[in-house]
């Protein structure tokens, strides 16, 4: 388009005030004819006509129709500065014809002028005719003539400014066409522009409708292929967002390098960038996706570049910085949301943990739920044993690794707990730290893991897999973190809990339980066994060396009987303090004679091994399931007549129950 045409809405300012006629006219032909010949140039516009000047001489030769010989006559067109806009290819002038001195001084006395001379070529006649504009008879214009080989009569003047006249309509038919070609184009861009604005505003309220993250984005795509169906698009996220369109990807920084999505994403601003293809120009354009608190993303588009204008980047531009703004929106909502979720998960699994004090019931329990809440496919939940110093698994839904153990310092529960940190793999194939059995035995991809800490230390480990990359987020990430504490809270009070509880069955000075804690030991055995034997052992004369040596020995007396008792029994039988110098031990699924060598055992080692030494008495008594009366009490009474028996006959002797058996 001319650049004179951008001052003709000036020159038409300038006419409506003094003139009638205004673009509201009748929609006649004769008046469209008619409102077409008032429009007309202004000097203001002078200093861009050459180019219509020049096509406007093309159009006057196209049709010339002179009776003056074209052989010997040269034609040309002058602007107002002197310079020749319009002459028939190959024709020059002679230098020693002055046409531009004629032409300016035409323009300035503003008249039909005339030389007549001699040249190389012979005889000639040059006629300056000046061009002026409709309205105002400003001249914007000269025509000029040279004839040869002429009578140079007056008929050749009236010849040339015929032509001049010629040329000057067609000079107005081809500023008319080029006027309204212009019209045309900014009724059309105004067309094209109201209807962006009207797909933008549709655009922007279904954007803003919508309050899901993925659906917004869906959006954008939907959006851009109606508008730009030969665009190819894609959007390259900076954060981690579950979507499973595939034109979203991640934006790996450090991988691009210095390209437009980087530069665009680091800028944030718009970035375009033009290079050649194969058949066509591209345009390449970096477009961020970003609201007030941050750059969340950047669009890349590539299209050819002359199916899109300035007007179209602005357009993308707008669309971008809406669904920036709703995205941001949604993803707030969502975060809150989120929120309220992550704490009443945390909620509902505190008070289901803390309504249980029992460890394996808390492993349970946890390892259900947390596979739930995650949607995770494996969960292993492993805990560290302080005296082998190794992980063992608590709860899995992995039959492969249930019940085994870890050393400390291999895989992931290893690796955390080594680091203290917790840990998140979007891809285990490019996880290079440490390998894990649990994630190539379930062929899991993703993976988030948290230490539990008890008392400051790392002494359980939560593993949660899926076997999709990329599944987890990092929200999941921090909400795992915010459990692991509550789940070491519960931990920590079941495995208080149980220390009470032990110390509370447990003597203080001899280590073995206390006589209520054996009855329901025995109560329970009596439940679910065939049999049982109870011995009761009694250190004779204990008052004699409490008086001859004090009470501080007479308790170390006591502990060294209790620790022989302990050591020369099996590891499932049970040893309490039954009361004062006497002590029991349930011997569960073994017989009366089995037992007696087990107290003979004691016996001869109590007298061999205690200092001061001492002796003890035992009584024996057993129960099974063929008996008529089974009980606790039954039970202790017949051992303890046993060992009455014992005491009177003599000490240092053990009785079975009615039955003496000597040493």
């Amino acid at each position: 388009m001319l650049e004179h045409l951008r001052s003709i809405p000036a020159s038409l300012n300038s006419r409506s005030a003094g003139d009638s006629t205004s673009f509201n006219v009748s929609p006649s032909h004769d008046d469209h004819a008619l409102w077409m010949q008032k429009m007309d140039i202004t000097p203001f516009d002078f200093s861009y006509l050459s180019s219509l000047l020049g096509q406007a001489y093309k159009d006057w030769t196209s049709q010339l129709h002179t009776p003056l010989d074209r052989a010997f006559t040269v034609y040309s067109v002058w602007n107002t500065e002197g310079e020749c806009v319009g002459q028939d290819p190959g024709q020059e002038f002679d230098p020693a014809i002055n046409v531009r001195l004629l032409a300016l001084e035409c323009a300035e006395k503003k008249s039909t002028l005339s030389r007549s001379g001699t040249s190389i070529q012979g005889d000639y006649l040059l006629i300056a005719e000046p061009l002026f504009s409709r309205t105002n008879r400003d001249l914007f214009a000269v025509f000029i003539a040279l004839v040869f080989e002429t009578s140079l009569s007056e008929t050749s003047e009236a010849v040339v400014r015929s032509e001049a006249l010629h040329y000057r309509t067609c000079f107005y038919r081809r500023f008319e066409y080029i006027f309204m070609t212009d019209l045309l184009h900014a009724h059309e861009q105004t067309a094209r522009e109201e209807h962006r604005r009207s797909i933008l505003f549709q655009i922007v309220q279904r954007m803003h409708d919508k309050m899901d993250v993925g659906a917004i984005l869906d959006e954008v795509f939907v959006s851009m292929d109606y508008l730009y169906p030969s665009a190819n698009i894609m959007l390259y996220m900076s954060q981690d967002q579950r979507n499973f369109n595939p034109r979203i990807k991640p934006l790996l920084v450090q991988e691009r390098g210095e390209d437009i999505c980087v530069r665009s994403f680091m800028e944030g601003k718009l970035i375009v960038s033009r290079s050649e293809g194969m058949e066509r120009r591209i345009i390449e354009v970096g477009l961020p996706l970003k609201g007030k608190q941050g750059i969340y993303g950047v669009f890349h588009i590539e299209m050819n570049e002359e199916l899109i204008e300035d007007s179209d980047l602005q357009l993308i531009a707008m669309m971008a910085d809406t669904a920036g703004t709703a995205f941001e929106n949604a993803k707030l909502h969502e975060q809150s949301h989120m929120l309220i979720q992550e704490l009443r998960v945390i909620n509902d699994l505190t008070q289901r943990l803390n309504k249980s004090l029992q460890l394996m019931e808390i492993y349970q329990f946890s390892g259900q739920e947390l596979k739930h809440t995650f949607q995770a496919d494996f969960c292993c939940i492993l805990r560290l044993n302080d005296s082998t110093n190794r992980f063992e698994v608590m709860s899995t839904n992995v039959k492969e690794i249930s019940h085994k153990t870890y050393p400390v310092d291999s895989g992931i529960a290893g690796y955390m707990y080594q680091t203290e940190e917790p840990l998140i793999i979007s891809d285990y194939t490019q996880f290079d730290k440490v390998t894990s059995s649990f994630m190539e035995l379930t062929g899991a991809m993703s993976l988030i893991a948290a230490p539990i800490r008890v008392d400051g230390q790392v002494k359980s480990a939560i593993l949660l897999a899926h076997e999709r990359e990329h599944f987890f987020s990092y929200d999941n990430y921090r909400l795992l973190q915010m459990l692991s504490i509550h789940l070491g809270l519960a931990i920590t009070n079941a495995t208080l809990h149980a220390e009470v509880r032990r110390l509370a069955n447990l003597d203080m000075l001899t280590g073995l339980y206390v006589r209520h804690y054996l009855d329901n030991i025995i109560h329970e055995r009596q439940a679910h066994d065939y049999c049982g034997s109870l011995v009761v052992v009694d250190i004779d004369q204990f008052k004699q060396v409490n008086d001859t040596f004090g009470h501080q020995t007479g308790d170390q007396v006591l502990k060294q009987v209790s620790d022989i008792v302990t050591s020369s029994v099996r590891p499932e039988d049970i040893c309490a303090r039954w009361g004062g110098e006497e002590l029991a031990i349930y011997m569960p699924q073994i017989g009366i004679h089995q037992a007696l060598a087990y107290a003979e055992l004691i016996r001869t080692r109590v007298e061999a091994e205690t200092r001061p030494s001492v002796t003890v008495s035992s009584g024996i008594a057993e129960w099974n399931w063929m008996d008529e009366r089974v009980s606790v009490e039954s039970l202790f009474y017949r051992a303890d007549m046993a060992l009455y028996s014992a005491k009177n006959g003599g000490r240092n002797r053990i009785v079975i129950e009615e039955q003496e058996a000597t040493r």
